[in-house]
């Protein structure tokens, strides 16, 4: 009989296009692929049920996540209590099968199952404090940021629990020493991700690419930022692509005409871009985790411009080419443009991304803690 194991996921990892979704639906299909049979449980809100996860899963069960305005009042954190389910509490009691728990969202009843002398390991995507402290600082709407401040407060306290598990995946280098100091049993696994080698055009591209969610607070400050300090007086052509962009984004591009804004691009379309870009440009003001969106500029585009707090720590420093600036990031881009990508970069690449992020080796990795011989 296979090894068996429950995922509790924090949100149905189909399809997977955006950064935590992505992480669990090719660690799902990894451990498929090493004969794991997965009893994937996934909390519905906003995605609909696929037969996809089906063919890498063993067993599916959906949960729903009421998001009622009363659970802001508790003093669990949002994430955390909006994911009760006694149906799934029952199901993971039912028998004596590691669990696997997605994010700091999902582990509400690792008490209980700790008391049964689970083996149990947590995904940690995030510094999730952290994380919601940045969103709150990107933030413009004040609701919002009350809300993002006070989540950061009570997932600060609520972390503790990671105590209680046996082992913390971390996902970046700097959350395995940050979650090691705390809690002492933390283990780097890098992201898993859909990119089997480097796949990069040499020569030159025609224009700069910031790809993202284009919703989130984080990249809409970022975009906005780019726009009116970086790109409003030099005459590079900047595409910015992604899922549901905020008005504001919009509204902003309406007035450059060197600028375009392409909402919602299919992965066909998405990997267009990044192939055909000469400088994929990528800024955060929220230093968590490590971002999915910048393996994929690695994986798939040329030069990589980034600020520090998008690569610093990641292992992916000698990858990219840094600003801290508007001023920086105008001399970089044009600098940049002058610059071919030749074959010997292409090398440099998958040298480091096929080390660091080899999805099979991670896949071993995972599962000789999760079954120990």
């Amino acid at each position: 009989m296979a090894d068996r194991l429950h995922i509790v996921s924090f949100n149905i990892p189909y399809p997977p296009d955006y950064g935590g979704v992505i992480d669990v639906y090719y660690k799902i299909k990894a451990l498929h692929e090493k004969n794991i049979e997965i009893i994937l449980h996934c909390f519905e809100y906003g995605r609909e049920r696929t037969e996809e996860l089906n063919k890498i899963c063993f067993k599916v069960i959906y949960y729903e996540r009421p998001k009622d305005f009363f659970y802001v009042l508790k003093s669990l954190p949002y994430i955390v209590i909006t994911r009760n389910s006694i149906e799934l509490k029952n199901n993971l009691l039912a028998d004596n099968y590691p669990i696997f728990f997605e994010g700091l969202h999902s582990t509400l009843f690792i008490p209980e199952l700790i008391s049964k002398n689970r083996n149990i390991i947590v995904r940690t995507h995030n510094i999730e404090h952290s994380y919601y402290r940045g969103l709150a600082k990107a933030e413009t709407n004040i609701l919002k940021k009350i809300f993002f401040n006070f989540e950061s407060k009570k997932l600060k306290r609520y972390e503790s629990i990671l105590r209680s598990a046996k082992h913390i995946a971390a996902i970046s280098p700097k959350d395995k020493e940050y979650f090691s100091y705390k809690y002492g049993h933390s283990i780097l696994i890098p992201a898993f991700h859909p990119h089997e080698d480097v796949e990069i055009k040499s020569g030159k591209g025609e224009y700069a690419l910031f790809q993202g969610d284009l919703s989130v607070s984080d990249n809409v400050k970022s975009v906005l930022f780019l726009i009116n300090k970086v790109f409003n007086l030099i005459d590079i052509p900047f595409i910015i692509a992604g899922k549901n962009p905020d008005n504001r984004l919009v509204l902003a591009v309406k007035s450059n005409q060197n600028i375009k804004l392409i909402a919602n691009p299919d992965e066909n379309k998405m990997n267009e871009l990044l192939a055909d870009a000469h400088v994929n440009i990528l800024t955060t003001f929220n230093n968590s985790g490590i971002k999915l969106k910048l393996l994929s500029a690695l994986y798939k585009g040329r030069h990589c411009l980034v600020n520090n707090l998008m690569a610093e720590n990641t292992g992916l420093e000698g990858l990219c080419h840094f600003a801290s600036d508007a001023s920086e990031f105008k001399s970089q881009l044009n600098n940049l443009f002058n610059i071919s990508f030749d074959i010997d970069e292409v090398d440099h690449r998958k040298g480091i991304l096929n080390n660091l992020f080899n999805v099979n080796s991670n896949a071993e990795k995972l599962i000789e803690i999760i079954f120990p011989k």
